[in-house]
This record gives C-alpha cells, sequence and structure tokens, in this order.
C-alpha cells in the first residue's frame, strides 16, 4: 500500500514540530534549565506549545493512517489534515500565559477537536459499513 494523502500532511507538520522544538531548546540553553520549566514561564510557555502540538498531532495522523490504510475517501482524510495543519499553524500563537480565551488558542483547539471527529467517523464508516 502506498499512502499519498497523510504524508502531505506530516511533512509540513513535522516541520513545525521541529520548529517548536527549537524554540524549547533555545530558552533551556540561555536559561541552563535542563529539564522542566525552573519556574521560567517563557519556558513552560514553550513546552506547552510543544507538548500541545505533539499530543494532538501524534493521534490524529496515526488516525489517518489507519484510514489511509483502509481506502478511506481521500476527502475525509484531506478534510482532517488540513483542520489539523491549521489547528497546529494556529494554536502556539494563542497559547498565552495572560490570556486564555485568546482567539487563535479557540481556532486551534476547535480545528484539532473537529479534525479527530472527522476522521474518527471515517475510520468508524470503514469498521462497520464495509
Amino acid at each position: 500500500m502506498i499512502f499519498t494523502v497523510t504524508p502531505l500532511y506530516a511533512l509540513p507538520l513535522a516541520a513545525i514540530y521541529l520548529i517548536l522544538w527549537f524554540r524549547v531548546s533555545a530558552v533551556r540553553g540561555a536559561t541552563g534549565i535542563s529539564f522542566g520549566d525552573g519556574g521560567n514561564a517563557e519556558l513552560l510557555q514553550r513546552v506547552r506549545q510543544h507538548g500541545n502540538f505533539a499530543e494532538w498531532t501524534s493521534i490524529i495522523l496515526i488516525l489517518m493512517i489507519l484510514a489511509e490504510g483502509m481506502q478511506a475517501p481521500a476527502i475525509y482524510l484531506h478534510v482532517s489534515g488540513a483542520l489539523l495543519l491549521i489547528g497546529r499553524i494556529a494554536h502556539p500563537f494563542g497559547l498565552l500565559p495572560n490570556n486564555a480565551a485568546h482567539p487563535l488558542r479557540y481556532v486551534g483547539n476547535g480545528t484539532n477537536i473537529l479534525s479527530l471527529l472527522n476522521v474518527m467517523v471515517c475510520l468508524a464508516a470503514n469498521i462497520f459499513l464495509r
């Protein structure tokens, strides 16, 4: 089986993952904080931006690759992939310590939930309606 849709989203998401990781590492290097956040608010923010990315992206990409492996219609995969990519671009800019209601945080979380629900429905349809 050749996967053609999921990799289109996995590649830019991997690039974002690395950017977020470099941002964490830069603060760690500048502050000498090896693990945890050491009470540094900027490091905590960057760790959570990176961690939130890893938490959402991993499960959705796994479900997308499973759906693609089951030959789910590409449109469902593109919808989930596009929503995930939009959300993962927006979310770090909205995850701010002084504004829990930042609009980009809502965009990030909302698109992630929609992406996950879409791919879950796609998988369920392929499992139970085949």
